[in-house]
């Protein structure tokens, strides 16, 4: 057992009230061997009192949360800890065919000290001066009817700690589904990054002609870029200067896979990060869950809405923090015009 996830364990143990310190001393010995006397020393219980526990008899209420509290440590750490209490009871319920209360769910993780991993937010950097540049044709309409209908893209780094090295993600992901349609990974923020991003998925879809947005990074303003999708049919949409959130969907997953897959973890090498950032974007794409979508990852949406006449609408859902903002400034408005 490595020293950091002792201490990680010890730290949760910490935390826990007295019947879940014996819950995950008896589950944590039975599943991975550790020492029922080094648990209790760590949990500073008596191993008398652990050893009277195991042998009662439980009520079955106590037996049903202990197999809740076994679902949850697993799923905690088959996702690397990157399930809240709504995520993790979305799992529970799905592929357990139960349905357990969020609430529930919520006390239980209390209990255990399991809780998702904070989002941090990302640094923001300048563009270089554009080739051409194109009208915010999206403005920030986000719903799609079907696939294929619009695209955004961006690239993003990661930084291996220490070294001062960098890798590169390039993606396009759609707006019906929100499922990556192609990524590509290089040492080099350059136009090839993006038209590789591009080919692939112009390959994967050959007939599509979606809207295509992009904030106006030197690669998507380039001539050659502009002929490549015109080439298509497809449109070109760009954000406006400064307003990030005109590409919203595409900021928002940047900020998902750093947050769920980058930041909790650490990289010592491009290969090991390269391989995360595949590993991360197969899960986002066919196994993470989705309010949204009903409970369903983007690849069952994409699939059922490509084997359909009449795919299915899944409305957007409001965002109360961005709907505050804008109620804020209309209602300043108003205040400087009757001013």
């Amino acid at each position: 057992m490595k020293k950091s996830e002792g201490n990680r364990r010890a730290a949760i143990f910490s935390k826990a009230k007295q019947e879940v310190k014996y819950l995950a001393v008896q589950e944590l010995h039975h599943k991975h061997g550790w020492s029922i006397q080094w648990m209790c020393k760590v949990l500073k219980i008596a191993r008398s009192s652990y050893y009277k526990w195991t042998h009662r008899v439980e009520t079955s209420n106590e037996i049903e949360n202990h197999e809740l509290c076994n679902l949850i440590l697993d799923y905690d750490e088959m996702f690397g800890h990157i399930l809240g209490y709504r995520r993790m009871t979305d799992w529970i319920n799905e592929f357990n065919r139960v349905q357990y209360n969020p609430k529930r769910i919520r006390r239980l993780m209390k209990k255990l000290g399991v809780k998702s991993v904070i989002r941090q937010k990302s640094k923001k950097y300048s563009r270089s001066t554009p080739e051409i540049t194109a009208e915010n044709i999206l403005n920030r309409n986000f719903f799609a009817s079907k696939p294929n209908e619009k695209w955004l893209t961006d690239v993003t780094e990661f930084k291996i700690k220490g070294s001062g090295k960098k890798l590169y993600l390039s993606a396009i992901i759609d707006l019906y589904d929100l499922s990556i349609v192609a990524y590509h990974i290089s040492d080099r923020n350059n136009n090839q990054l993006v038209f590789d991003t591009y080919h692939k998925a112009i390959t994967r879809y050959p007939e599509a002609k979606p809207l295509f947005h992009s904030d106006r990074g030197f690669q998507y303003t380039s001539r050659v870029f502009r002929k490549q999708l015109e080439d298509q049919g497809m449109i070109q949409s760009m954000s406006r200067v400064g307003h990030c959130i005109d590409n919203g969907p595409m900021e928002g997953f940047w900020g998902t896979i750093k947050s769920e897959m980058y930041y909790p973890n650490e990289f010592n090498t491009k290969s090991e990060l390269k391989k995360a950032i595949d590993v991360y974007i197969d899960f986002y794409n066919n196994k993470r869950l989705q309010k949204r979508f009903k409970n369903k990852t983007p690849m069952m949406v994409r699939t059922e809405a490509l084997g359909s006449e009449t795919p299915i609408s899944y409305s957007i859902p409001t965002n109360k923090k961005i709907e505050a903002y804008w109620s804020n400034i209309r209602e300043k408005q108003m205040q400087a015009t009757v001013a």
